[in-house]
């Protein structure tokens, strides 16, 4: 049995309240809990270096030229909105969440920009995603995919949905592996953000959940292996930050 399998299956043993329910239905009642404050949250605990990651991101996106973009796990729409302050030059981004909590603080944001015309937001499961095969010209998901419940399923139903040819992009935590960034990011994260979190957002566990959420997920190499495995084509990874975080690409 390897590691990036005991990483894997773990990844989806790890659930944000460890009750006897799915992981997806404990995911999405976590971040309805968490979506007051989420997003004063995410870009305090990252000093806004978050913004920084998703504009790398797009950036590599916009050599595409893709017109009609999935952003999958796109909670309050950081991603979508700030590809279109970008000039991505998409007709038509759609986010898709399980979280109606969080779709619900990124309709208002879209709204207060009057982008409701490009922006669309839909409730649903990224592992079982409602859209035919080879409709998107490119996904994104940003923060999301250690979240899933099947990482593998996850993977594949995003590849199913792309044209082929078309590009994905998953910006996602890693793990640190040098002095003294290894260091400082586990007790940012460990002890740090936990703390704090329960204190802002009320909900004792989600701030928790989310460094085992990390520690869990097969990043670099291992995550690479899992897009190959599954039917990626030209997969590569770009180290953000010192290894904090990481840009995955792959192409169908």
């Amino acid at each position: 049995m390897t590691d990036s399998y005991m990483q894997q299956r773990s990844l989806t043993e790890i659930k944000p309240y460890n009750t006897s329910g799915e992981k997806k239905q404990e995911v999405a009642e976590m971040f309805n809990n968490i979506a007051p404050t989420y997003d004063f949250l995410n870009h305090f605990f990252s000093l806004g270096i978050d913004v920084r990651w998703r504009k790398q991101a797009i950036n590599i996106l916009k050599k595409e030229n893709p017109a009609l973009v999935l952003d999958v796990a796109t909670g309050t729409a950081d991603f979508a909105l700030e590809a279109v302050r970008m000039d991505l030059g998409a007709k038509k981004i759609i986010g898709i969440d399980i979280s109606e909590g969080m779709l619900e603080m990124g309709r208002k944001k879209i709204i207060d920009k009057n982008l409701s015309e490009i922006i669309e937001l839909r409730v649903g499961d990224s592992e079982n995603l409602p859209f035919e095969q080879n409709s998107f010209d490119a996904f994104t998901v940003a923060f999301g995919v250690r979240n899933f419940q099947n990482l593998e399923k996850g993977m594949t139903e995003m590849l199913r949905v792309l044209k082929p040819g078309a590009i994905g992009i998953v910006l996602e935590f890693s793990k640190p592996k040098k002095f003294p960034m290894k260091q400082l990011f586990g007790f940012y994260f460990k002890r740090l953000m936990p703390f704090v979190g329960k204190i802002v957002s009320k909900d004792a566990r989600a701030y928790s959940y989310l460094p085992e959420s990390v520690q869990a997920f097969p990043d670099g190499e291992d995550f690479l292996a899992v897009m190959l495995k599954v039917g990626y084509r030209e997969v590569k990874q770009i180290s953000l930050t010192g290894g904090i975080a990481s840009i995955y690409i792959g192409k169908k």
